[in-house]
């Protein structure tokens, strides 16, 4: 966490989770929540469309 640059969270519930267990380490972090919600199974195809495309946007 502490050489992050940004770090993608789902939702707004992993982000106050995260800033609440990790708040020293994310000092220079920008914790970015896509808004997707958290109930697609791992490496759904809908998902993974969905993150390359929220994500893409950040990183150019």
């Amino acid at each position: 966490m502490a050489r992050a640059d940004i770090i993608f969270v789902m939702e707004k519930a992993h982000r106050s989770k995260l800033q609440k267990k990790f708040r020293d380490s994310l000092k220079k972090a920008r914790v970015i929540c896509l808004d997707i919600p958290d109930d697609y199974e791992f490496m759904d195809p809908v998902l993974v469309r969905l993150l390359e495309v929220k994500v893409s946007r950040y990183l150019g």
